[in-house]
């Protein structure tokens, strides 16, 4: 599921494409019809949903009955901000990127260029991507892998995202392959 320009989805079909992911993306779904996703998994052969519903519970309904018509071990949310409603929850295993070390800078609001601003901001000298389980409180699933990156001096939160959207990127690649080697079972 997903939001924004697509290149940590780009990277998971790279990874597929040459081998190093013995996986298969069954479906790409987003809540933005232009979500430059949504492009990506077309190019790749993907096949895309969008999401009609707005409120938490139609959502769930909707992707409920979506998804039961596609084989899914495991739904991967990269940069999909929407709470995920207790069907899913029950149903799948799910897991979540957020760019801070969990449980710093986590919760409603903080995504994106807020997180990596907040960090700058209180002056933290470590940051880095936190690779999560999704429950029903935002970003307080369980922690799989986490990744940690100096900050400088001189840090901006422009050059602070590219420094976790770099790692961010390879410990994801490397999260899949444990759950492909069932090293990681929910």
């Amino acid at each position: 599921m997903h939001h924004g320009n697509g290149t940590t989805l780009q990277s998971v079909i790279d990874n597929i494409n040459n081998g190093i992911l013995d996986a298969k993306i069954n479906l790409v779904v987003s809540d933005n019809q232009n979500a430059y996703a949504l492009k990506r998994a077309e190019e790749s052969n993907i096949p895309i949903y969008i999401i009609k519903n707005k409120t938490l519970d139609d959502v769930d309904i909707e992707l409920e009955s979506v998804l039961k018509n596609y084989d899914i071990d495991l739904i991967v949310l990269v940069g999909y901000l929407k709470m995920i409603g207790k069907r899913l929850i029950d149903k799948y295993t799910i897991i979540n990127t957020h760019p801070s070390l969990l449980p710093k800078f986590g919760g409603k609001g903080m995504y994106g260029m807020n997180v990596h601003k907040a960090v700058v901001e209180a002056k933290e000298k470590i940051s880095g991507p936190t690779v999560h389980f999704v429950n029903d409180k935002y970003d307080e699933g369980n922690i799989i892998s986490q990744t940690i990156v100096k900050l400088d001096e001189n840090e901006t939160p422009e050059s602070l995202a590219c420094k976790v959207q770099s790692v961010e990127k390879i410990q994801l690649i490397n999260v899949l392959k444990d759950f492909i080697a069932k090293k990681i079972t929910k």
